[in-house]
């Protein structure tokens, strides 16, 4: 709660708001697809794996090998997605490691993934 204050509603509000649009931006620029395509949240960017590739592989890739937190889908979206937090205490940084992990992860289990393109993205994003 102290933390809170300090930083002011609206200021965590608009962080949130502003590590979203970065995710996002990211998604996109690696070819991948938002889920769902309309209304995102400002809390977890939920992205569809690409095709045949399990999205709950890419999450347990994100902790393995990088360390980065990550969640897969749950129900009737189980391993077609994979959720990127940007909640709480994320900051700028916590954002390019887990989009620069993603394109790591996704390399590495043979998708076509140009190295930086999702990470530049964000990063145009964050610099404003």
């Amino acid at each position: 709660i102290k933390l809170l204050r300090a930083e002011g509603l609206e200021n965590v509000f608009k962080r949130h708001e502003r590590l979203a649009n970065a995710t996002r931006a990211a998604v996109k620029a690696l070819g991948l697809e938002l889920y769902p395509k309309e209304s995102p949240s400002n809390s977890v960017t939920a992205v569809c794996a690409p095709a045949g590739i399990d999205g709950q592989e890419i999450y347990k890739n994100l902790r393995e090998k990088y360390g980065i937190t990550a969640a897969g889908g749950q129900d009737h979206v189980k391993g077609k997605i994979f959720r990127i937090a940007h909640l709480g205490y994320a900051d700028t940084f916590d954002v390019i490691t887990a989009i620069a992990g993603v394109e790591m992860v996704l390399k590495g289990m043979g998708h076509p993934v140009k190295l930086g393109a999702g990470v530049a993205a964000a990063e145009e994003l964050l610099m404003k």
